[in-house]
């Protein structure tokens, strides 16, 4: 996949300085690197009966949706509290300086459901393992963990041990 790589825009000392920001955007407007990125990411999946893709807020929205659609599946979205309207389940958890929550809508996955987590980007593993959490909560079982990017050197894969992690693009540093 190191041609989708070469899609993403590399943006140094973003959002301070010594960050290396990938951004996506680039990768997002080409329309056979998007294509073929939710091809390889549904076919790593498709075989495993997964009946629903859970988003992760705000980027997971973008892979999500078009996963679900690809794998035949419904899309379910794991959001920051207060911005679901109806009862949810959540989750709070440990981030490097305090904490942060996510919710989901307590009906929105059945016990014994096949769930595939989808997220953008792995980085530290804190808000993937905590989405792992809460669906697992509603009785779900989580068949993998998708990303479109990884940072290797951050060592995120570590907090989802046992579980499929599957990402296209790796960066080691």
């Amino acid at each position: 996949m190191n041609d989708l790589k070469r899609l993403i825009r590399e943006v140094p000392d973003w959002p301070k300085p010594g960050i290396v920001f990938y951004d996506i955007t680039t990768l997002l407007k080409d329309p056979d690197g998007f294509r073929r990125l939710i091809d390889a990411l549904s076919a790593h999946y498709q075989e495993k009966g997964v009946a629903v893709v859970a988003g992760i807020e705000a980027r997971g929205f973008i892979f999500a949706p078009a996963l679900a659609y690809r794998l035949g599946a419904g899309f379910v979205p794991v959001r920051k509290p207060k911005k679901l309207p109806w009862r949810t389940a959540r989750v709070t958890y440990q981030l490097e300086y305090g904490e942060d929550s996510l919710e989901i809508h307590k009906d929105a996955i059945q016990p014994g459901e096949r769930v595939l987590v989808c997220d953008d980007l792995l980085a530290t593993g804190g808000t993937a393992s905590a989405t792992v959490e809460l669906v697992r909560s509603l009785g779900a079982e989580v068949v993998g963990v998708a990303f479109a990017v990884e940072l290797n050197f951050l060592q995120g894969r570590s907090k989802l041990s046992g579980l499929d992690v599957f990402s296209l693009i790796q960066y080691d540093r």
